[in-house]
């Protein structure tokens, strides 16, 4: 045994043969590849139904990954990686952007919807984290709940939202980068004659991107450390300007209140949920949380609180400050100040701004390599990206996956485009773990009878369609009538389950409260919030669904396949390891 062990030992970290990229059966030949196409139908039927276990996310899976990430966060490091990962670009940037185009100063409003709905999702986040801690976050808990292949389009969201977002914040990173230095905010950028929202490239953001990915690379400690200071000086500067704003206010600069109606508002709502987020991010860092059950409560919970009470209060000292139709759309706060004549404070937010998209890169870095480094546990991405660096104890592959694929599109694309793909990208992925949670509360594999199953079903096509409905009478406009229609029917829906059905399981340490009402609720919300974005939005998100499905069919279906049914041989090296005493970190 001591001599497999040492052979395991010497295995460099840095290795690309095939076999780390495609060691699953269907992979190895072409011969063996097309017989695999040929059993697509009844292997996706296998994988349409197969759900997972709780031992298997959390023992099982984390075995491919060779070394175990290290233990070293408690919840004072999640509160300030909540603080890193959530406030960056969406304040910054998007609340001048909807206020002046969709909201007005009913932009403050729109942070109270978008905020009302991200703590509902912050609640199910919650209580899936403390009772399945593992790095893969909601595509582990999908994966538990509704099975593998609505497992995979979560997780091509979550890879959407993790490429999008980091992309995304690295283009503001520029705009507010030139305000510092008092230039135009596309001077540092290179103009070119592409289509319009991928004609300026930004090679500032490629670069800020590559500088964040190698700090989270060299340690999770280290990265912690780092975020809690810039963390800091980024809320004295949040002090500032909630302070200064309020100090300059005109209350003339909030009328008319919401000059766009009410559709403007909740319009702004959808793009403004890109603010808060990130949370998510605090979920994945389980594997590395010294006590899940204590410290993911708080510091997801009390981070996304204080969140949105500062989200509110600075959007109302933006508008008050400045009339909603005069606001800079790229540097909405420094621009500001500078024209109520506190020119020098512009360089103080701008500064503020720069680290809090520092730390939102930072922190993203850290809980988007960690959902990559589960996917690709499950083989739905090759397993290469699962490894875990034996030194730095970080997935560095998955880190380099997500830097890459986000520099590619920092560089051509605009922060519109972005923010409308990534919002529905995010809202999709939150209303799945409602339902997730639903799920959970009210079936248990092989002890909840068939008809209370039937029953579960039909309740929740109940929830989801009448919650489209609601959204589509919104965006149609058509009046008080198909209210009168979805509404009841969600309610019925959610008092359905609530009566008819018993729960099957209770939370062991902390649970969502009010279920199954708040998590429906959620999932109200979130599709009400998609529903008010504009169609091209879909468009986009349409497109890059029909790109991962044909993905799944060609490559994810099949390496999962052969995972969940040959799974002794696959982990049986890692498991020499352990016996050598090399597995456990």
């Amino acid at each position: 045994m001591k001599s497999t062990n040492d052979e395991q030992q010497i295995q460099s970290y840095w290795r690309w043969s095939k076999k780390d990229f495609f060691p699953e059966e269907s992979f190895q030949s072409w011969t063996t590849y097309r017989s695999a196409l040929s059993q697509t139908y009844p292997r996706f039927k296998n994988r349409l139904l197969t759900r997972s276990q709780d031992s298997d996310e959390i023992n099982t899976l984390r075995k491919q990954s060779e070394n175990d990430m290290k233990r070293c966060l408690n919840w004072w490091d999640l509160m300030w990686f909540g603080f890193g990962a959530v406030i960056g670009a969406g304040i910054f940037v998007l609340t001048g952007q909807e206020a002046n185009e969709n909201a007005g100063p009913a932009i403050v409003l729109s942070y109270v919807a978008s905020g009302f709905s991200a703590m509902l999702s912050v609640f199910c986040y919650t209580e899936f984290a403390i009772e399945i801690p593992v790095a893969g976050g909601s595509f582990a808990y999908l994966r538990v709940e509704l099975g593998d292949f609505a497992a995979f389009i979560t997780a091509g969201n979550i890879l959407l939202e993790c490429i999008l977002g980091g992309a995304a914040v690295a283009r503001s990173w520029t705009s507010y980068f030139t305000s510092l230095i008092n230039r135009e905010s596309d001077s540092l950028r290179i103009h070119t004659n592409l289509a319009e929202g991928y004609n300026l490239l930004d090679p500032i953001a490629v670069v800020v991107l590559a500088i964040a990915a190698t700090i989270a690379m060299s340690s999770t400690q280290k990265t912690s450390l780092l975020n809690w200071i810039a963390s800091a000086i980024n809320t004295v500067v949040i002090v500032f300007v909630i302070i200064a704003g309020f100090l300059h206010a005109d209350s003339s600069n909030m009328k008319p209140f919401a000059p766009y109606g009410v559709e403007g508002v909740f319009r702004a709502a959808a793009i403004v949920y890109f603010a808060y987020g990130g949370f998510d991010a605090i979920a994945t860092m389980a594997e590395e949380t010294k006590n899940p059950s204590r410290d993911i409560p708080l510091g997801l919970l009390g981070s996304m609180s204080i969140i949105t009470v500062i989200y509110c209060l600075m959007a109302l000292s933006l508008t008050m400050m400045q009339k909603y139709n005069e606001i800079d759309t790229g540097a909405a706060y420094s621009v500001a100040f500078e024209r109520v004549g506190m020119k020098w404070a512009k360089y103080l937010v701008a500064l503020g701004a720069l680290k809090g998209m520092t730390t939102v890169l930072l922190v993203g870095a850290l809980g988007q390599a960690r959902y990559i480094t589960h996917i690709a546990r499950a083989h739905m991405i090759p397993p290469w990206f699962a490894l875990v660096h034996p030194k730095t104890k970080t997935p560095v592959n998955a880190t380099l996956l997500v830097t890459i694929s986000s520099a590619c599109i920092a560089f051509f694309s605009s922060l519109d485009v972005l923010a409308s793909l990534l919002s529905v990208s995010t809202l999709f992925v939150f209303m799945m773990m409602a339902v997730a949670l639903i799920v959970r509360r009210y079936y248990a594999q092989g002890v909840t009878p068939q008809p209370n199953l039937l029953k579960l079903i039909c309740f929740l096509a109940i929830i989801i369609a009448s919650s489209i409905g609601t959204s589509a009478c919104w965006g149609l406009k058509s009046g008080w009538v198909g209210y009168a229609v979805t509404v009841p029917l969600w309610f019925l829906g959610t008092l359905g389950i609530s009566v008819v059905l018993p729960q099957q399981r209770t939370p062991k340490v902390w649970g969502v409260p009010l279920v199954p009402w708040l998590p429906s609720l959620s999932i109200a919300t979130n599709l009400f919030l998609m529903g008010s974005l504009e169609y091209m939005a879909f468009i986009r998100f349409g497109i890059c669904t029909v790109i991962m499905l044909i993905y799944y069919v060609l490559f994810g279906l099949h390496a999962t396949y052969d995972m969940a049914h040959q799974q002794p041989e696959v982990i049986k090296p890692i498991n020499v390891i352990e016996e050598g005493g090399e597995g456990e970190a």
